[in-house]
């Protein structure tokens, strides 16, 4: 049965994704973007199918928004300032862009009748957790970084219109995603520095912040998966692999594709940045019991983004 869905942040790394994944399961997709991040050309596909309309508009305009979710069954909610690492120079952009904007998205949705949300929270929430493998229900920590604190303060005002207004949601706390379309975060950083420069690469921290990554179409199997089964009116879910590698592996794994030793030049301490965290490994039984099984490790998942960075070039000239 075939289906209206709102993305917001459509032409994003992942929403893009997400949107080319409804159109060729036969859905009709209604694609919200400012581009502020997002990339046109992320849309040459879904722009050619008469079942995608795309709304460029920004989520701080609660008119415009009301109107372009019109005739939408259910909204994932994707759009996001995404960058933690530079929080803390514009601590406004994350209340505006994440808190402020989800906020929207759910007086658009209650406007429009609209009562299912799936959401990209994120496993920053988590802080530096105490428990690791992290639970979704483990201890809520103290918050590390502006991005982690936006998003959990989204997930809170979900909640509440769930509770509220009779909402069902489904959130989403991802490890860092990796794959095609992938344009920002350490894979995209450390290519573009040995490209410059295959001699020497700088390495915030000491290289040995532990992280986990997923790649992204195993990513939108989950929130799919989980939109389709999960019953319960909040239902919060971990995403990613089970395991983690140091930046290190991850280092190893880049300059092996490229073909390049260069002396590594770390800043030293254990995090790269205020608000880093520098051991990220989530539990992820409860989506797994659902039947979802990551089909690509780690490793795979950075070979695959290199690959694309590799065909795709131009993502740096437009990313500068």
């Amino acid at each position: 049965m075939s289906h209206t869905y709102v993305v917001t942040g459509c032409a994003g790394f992942i929403g893009s994704t997400l949107v080319d994944r409804l159109l060729a399961d036969g859905h009709s997709v209604i694609g919200v973007d400012n581009f502020s991040t997002g990339l046109r050309r992320f849309l040459d596909g879904a722009m050619t199918n008469p079942q995608f309309r795309l709304m460029e508009l920004d989520l701080l305009d609660l008119d415009a928004l009301t109107a372009a979710f019109k005739g939408g069954e259910a909204v994932f909610h994707l759009a996001a300032n995404a960058d933690v690492r530079f929080g803390t120079s514009h601590p406004r952009k994350d209340l505006e862009q994440n808190t402020i904007a989800t906020y929207n998205v759910l007086e658009a949705m209650r406007a429009n009748d609209i009562k299912r949300i799936a959401f990209s929270s994120t496993g920053s929430v988590y802080g530096e957790s105490s428990v690791i493998p992290t639970p979704e229900d483990g201890p809520f920590p103290v918050q590390t970084s502006l991005y982690g604190a936006s998003k959990a303060a989204g997930e809170g005002l979900i909640s509440a219109y769930c509770e509220g207004f009779g909402f069902k949601a489904c959130i989403f706390r991802f490890v860092s995603i990796l794959g095609e379309r992938y344009t920002h975060g350490h894979v995209f950083d450390f290519y573009d520095k040995l490209k410059a420069d295959p001699s020497r690469l700088p390495v915030l921290g000491n290289g040995k912040q532990r992280k986990s990554y997923l790649y992204v179409q195993d990513c939108i199997d989950a929130i799919l998966l989980a939109m389709d089964k999960a019953d319960g009116k909040v239902n919060i879910f971990n995403l990613g692999v089970d395991g983690y590698c140091e930046v290190n592996d991850s280092i190893g794994w880049i300059c092996e594709t490229l073909g390049v030793k260069p002396e590594l030049q770390y800043s030293g301490g254990d995090r790269g940045w205020i608000g880093d965290n520098p051991f990220i490994f989530l539990d992820t039984k409860r989506i797994q019991a659902l039947g979802w099984k990551p089909k690509c490790s780690i490793r795979e998942g950075v070979l695959k983004t290199v690959e694309f960075l590799q065909m795709n070039e131009w993502v740096f000239e437009v990313r500068e």
